[in-house]
């Protein structure tokens, strides 16, 4: 005799019932996996370190042996680019995947727009813990600024608004603090402390140190200075610094190991712009302040055990710009941000999959000079107790930059100098302030690194090609500055 259906119905829905559960936790159980798995990302970055102004560089001087070992370890960037040849510029591309013009970030001191989607942001929408720890120099550090690194995305900082040495002033979520100790060190142990907070938890992190070194005026602590005790001051005092950065990053790299992290933890290490005149730019023309290679090209490596197990060195030319959409796909987040990116992911490239950049890279030094901000003193110059920021320079430029442009830049004068590298090839274009009188120059970095040989007119084809495409980015850099991305 059949089963009556109503019985049919009692038994097969619990079953029913029971494989819906089984599939919801199995998919939770999936969600938790691909979570777990997610690595905790920390970018690590010195300030006006040149390419080669580290001991696997070959510097005859120096003893950088945490970041020789780092490099050694991991992934090695041996053409690696900083998106300006100054600082505030770099850091915006750092934390946007987009040319800093696009943000109106000319040069140092100018402020990031509050409009602009960060990779701090991104994350911690997608669960990661975030935190900014040393130099930002992308706006106010006031803890109600709309420009803070707490306005960018980031839960936990303690941040100084330019450059540091000795005893570092800071800013603690916007309330003044003074510490006592070697800079880069004292914001290496901040953020130990904070990567041993995260390390109980189950959420991963994205942490971002940004230390202050090797900038001007060059401060060494005297210990450090005296590992160099045999070179004159000013050297002494530089090198000194960078030995600070890298006892800084070592102490780091061995919190990771101390605390189990370092096997899914993925360390991005840069300097934000070429070689100061005391440093070393390699074989390369030019330093900071200039789109010559060494204005751009810095020290880098990523460092990540799990997925990077065999060291390697890449020739692929990438930069600061890469960093978002890498980290973004590292991250498993789907789609894009429905602006322009100047960056690509380097992913394949982690993979050993890359052997050349898929896209150009586009540099633009539009003549638009910095701002100077005083990092001494924040209670007087960045965090002010009167209501009224008129007198200080911080805030007012941090306020400009909330309003878009009511000047309308038009598509076709683009003046300055700007740069577009295309595999070996390198254009220069350099106009005046009217964008007319343009001059081109074109070199082959394989055989010419130090843009010594002008070439353009032995390959009238390769200019006409590049060029047309270097106009094309710079009219869409104009239109986002506009702000028609918004």
């Amino acid at each position: 005799m059949r089963t009556p259906l109503i019985h049919r119905l009692l038994f097969v829905l619990p079953l029913a019932l029971l494989s819906g559960l089984r599939a919801v936790e199995q998919g939770k159980a999936s969600a938790d996996a691909k979570a777990s798995k997610r690595p905790n990302i920390l970018l690590v970055m010195s300030d006006d370190q040149g390419w080669g102004d580290v001991g696997y560089n070959g510097h005859p001087y120096l003893k950088t042996p945490n970041l020789d070992a780092a490099a050694a370890a991991g992934l090695r960037l041996d053409h690696f680019y900083s998106a300006a040849p100054s600082c505030s510029p770099t850091r915006a591309s750092v934390l946007t995947g987009r040319h800093p013009n696009r943000m109106g970030v000319f040069s140092w001191g100018h402020s990031i727009r509050p409009q602009e989607i960060t990779i701090a942001e991104v994350l911690k929408r997608e669960g990661y813990v975030t935190g900014h720890f040393g130099k930002w120099h992308l706006g106010s550090i006031r803890g109600e600024s709309p420009v803070s690194p707490g306005a960018n995305g980031f839960d936990r900082w303690i941040s100084t608004s330019n450059f540091f040495d000795l005893d570092p002033e800071m800013s603690d979520q916007g309330r003044e603090v003074k510490m006592k100790g070697e800079g880069s060190l004292v914001v290496a142990d901040l953020a130990i402390d904070w990567i041993r907070q995260q390390a109980s938890g189950s959420a991963p992190f994205f942490g971002v140190v940004w230390f202050g070194s090797p900038h001007l005026p060059h401060n060494a602590a005297p210990e450090l200075a005296a590992i160099y005790a045999d070179r004159p001051k000013r050297e002494r005092e530089y090198f000194g610094e960078i030995s600070g950065v890298d006892m800084a990053f070592g102490r780091i790299r061995d919190s990771l190991v101390e605390l189990g992290l370092r096997d899914n933890t993925l360390v991005w290490f840069c300097s934000d712009n070429g070689a100061l005149q005391v440093g070393d730019a390699g074989d390369a023309r030019g330093g900071k302040h200039v789109l010559y290679e060494g204005g751009l090209r810095v020290p880098a490596f990523i460092e990540w055990p799990a997925s990077i197990p065999v060291p390697s060195v890449s020739p692929v030319r990438c930069g600061t710009v890469d960093m978002f959409p890498t980290l973004l796909e590292v991250a498993g987040v789907a789609g894009g941000i429905g602006r322009p990116l100047d960056g690509v992911s380097l992913v394949p490239l982690l993979k050993g999959e890359m052997q050349l950049r898929p896209a150009p890279l586009g540099f633009w030094n539009a003549g638009i000079p910095g701002h100077f901000t005083n990092p001494a003193g924040i209670m007087n110059k960045v965090l002010p107790t009167v209501e009224d920021w008129s007198d200080n320079k911080v805030e007012r430029v941090t306020r400009r930059v909330e309003k878009l442009p009511k000047q309308k830049f038009p598509d076709d004068v683009y003046a300055g100098h700007a740069a577009w590298i295309a595999g070996d090839w390198k254009l220069h274009r350099i106009s005046g302030t009217n964008g007319e009188k343009v001059r081109w120059m074109l070199y082959n970095l394989t055989n010419d690194p130090r843009e010594s040989h002008d070439v353009s007119k032995d390959y009238p084809e390769i200019l006409k090609d590049l060029s047309a495409e270097m106009e094309g980015w710079l009219a869409s850099v104009a239109s986002s500055l506009r702000g028609d991305d918004y």
